[in-house]
């Protein structure tokens, strides 16, 4: 794994984001590799697991999302090679497999985006001196998953929200316990988030364009 800078990280350096997790695609005229797409997504159901239980539902539903955009990217390799293709062929033919995993694994991983973004917000403005990240992490599902919960996921994700992590303990499994640079670590961080952003706001903009955007809740 090369890091974001296009070296390869220095054992003190190493961290989740520069020498783990496959970093999101760049978008082509719009259009978003799928196979390295996956490859991010399951590295970030990896990180979060670490986080505790208080994700367990969320990787779950995001594993279950992410097969299942495997299964019908696995039946037509050459014309699935990006995310956008795939959804509009199977669409064309009636099919909605595809097309409702990607759209709730990027509500997934919007979650996530806005949970690392107010995360690095809270560093640039008071030098990380927040402890308790749960705060953040309540913002970034009202801004997020709230709306597409009904009441029993919505308390469900209350609970499991006590369960959130510290910035201590966060800080430990992001740096891999073994980069004592923060500055490096949450650079890179943000590097990962700023990618994990750009293909969260095109599959968006991708769904509204093509009428594929699904307001119901569950």
């Amino acid at each position: 794994m090369t890091a974001s800078n296009g070296g390869i990280p220095s054992e003190d350096i190493k961290n989740y984001f520069n020498s783990v997790q496959t970093p999101f695609p760049i978008p082509n005229e719009g259009k978003i590799d799928t196979i390295q797409f996956l490859e991010a997504a399951r590295g970030v159901v990896s990180l979060i697991d670490q986080f505790g239980n208080v994700f367990a539902p969320v990787k779950y539903d995001m594993s279950g999302n992410i097969e299942k955009l495997t299964q019908v990217y696995n039946t037509d390799l050459q014309r699935h090679g990006n995310l956008n293709d795939m959804v509009l062929l199977e669409h064309s033919t009636g099919g909605i497999l595809a097309t409702d995993a990607l759209m709730w694994l990027r509500r997934a991983l919007h979650l996530i985006q806005r949970f690392f973004e107010l995360i690095l917000e809270d560093n640039n403005s008071t030098g990380g001196s927040t402890e308790e990240l749960v705060v953040f992490l309540k913002m970034a599902y009202k801004e997020t998953l709230n709306v597409y919960h009904n009441w029993p996921l919505q308390m469900l994700f209350s609970v499991l929200s006590r369960m959130c992590p510290t910035r201590t303990k966060f800080y430990q499994i992001i740096s891999l316990e073994r980069c004592h640079s923060e500055a490096v670590v949450y650079r890179d961080m943000a590097t990962f988030t700023a990618s994990l952003r750009n293909n969260v706001e095109v599959l968006a903009a991708f769904y509204q364009d093509n009428q594929l955007e699904v307001q119901g809740k569950v």
